[in-house]
């Protein structure tokens, strides 16, 4: 009896054992968290340039709760972009908030650069500015080094009493070799230098970006999380760059806070607010 009741026993514990296993296995897997741009960032403002088909501005206000605008302005000592003015009416009549940003080269100096940012610019109390300090793909030989960088923002500083903002990728501020030409900048963005007073405006297509060393502490404002570019290197949110009514597309950005922050971050004008 003792004997067939230890049977029994084993056999029963086989039969749970057996069951837990099947149990484990028809667990579904836990769902793992899908990262969206929403739950990082307030997803409100778009850049753009010439290139860009962009045709009504109170669609993408209305329609895409697109709330702010960097547009290109100027690129090296000479060049300005003929739609800036024209899309800046637009933008701000629709209730938009405006920004404008400089594509630096090396064939100026950065105060020459500084000087042709302005004027086409012509920031008011409310317009944000910004330093695209990234390579020249199309020339790298023209690219813009670090000194003309801090020339630039010294001079706009001098002029205007605001620090604009330093558009750049991790990489490329850290001084590593970047992009289809294997550029460098030669040395990397330090903290405490001029250009690390300035908010980030972080460039970085993938679904984790990192930082640059010289705003670690500090973080970024603005993170471009999608480029437009239709080649496939806008990362793994690009076709979000088309998804804006009134543009034909955009890179979108991430500001680092809610509405009320974006308003008192972009009328404080970034790192002086």
């Amino acid at each position: 009896m003792v004997a067939g009741l230890a049977a029994a026993t084993t056999s029963l514990l086989a039969a749970c054992s057996s069951g837990q296993r099947q149990a484990r296995t028809r667990l579904p897997a836990p769902p793992q968290p899908v990262l969206t741009p929403s739950t990082v960032g307030l997803d409100a403002v778009i850049d753009l340039s010439h290139t860009c088909q962009a045709w009504d501005f109170g669609l993408m206000r209305s329609a895409s709760q697109i709330m702010a605008v960097l547009h290109k302005a100027t690129e090296g000592g000479d060049w300005q972009d003929p739609t800036y003015a024209s899309r800046r009416q637009q933008a701000e009549a629709a209730g938009m908030l405006w920004g404008a940003y400089h594509f630096g080269t090396h064939q100026y100096p950065g105060a020459q650069q500084a000087a042709n940012f302005l004027a086409a610019a012509r920031p008011g109390p409310g317009t944000l500015m910004a330093l695209d300090l990234e390579p020249n793909e199309r020339n790298p030989r023209n690219t813009m080094d670090l000194g003309q960088a801090e020339d630039f923002v010294s001079t706009v500083y001098q002029e205007t009493g605001r620090l604009p903002m330093i558009y750049t990728h991790p990489t490329w501020a850290n001084g590593g070799v970047y992009g289809r030409t294997r550029a460098s900048l030669g040395a990397a963005i330090l903290p405490g230098s001029l250009l690390a007073a300035c908010d980030l405006w972080l460039a970085d297509y993938r679904m984790q970006p990192e930082l640059p060393m010289a705003w670690a502490d500090k973080g970024w404002r603005l993170w471009q999380y999608a480029g437009d570019d239709s080649a496939g290197g806008g990362g793994p949110f690009g076709p979000l760059s088309r998804a804006v009514n009134g543009v034909d597309r955009c890179d979108r950005n991430l500001f680092s806070g809610d509405a009320d922050a974006l308003y008192r971050f972009w009328l404080g004008n970034g790192a002086n607010a």
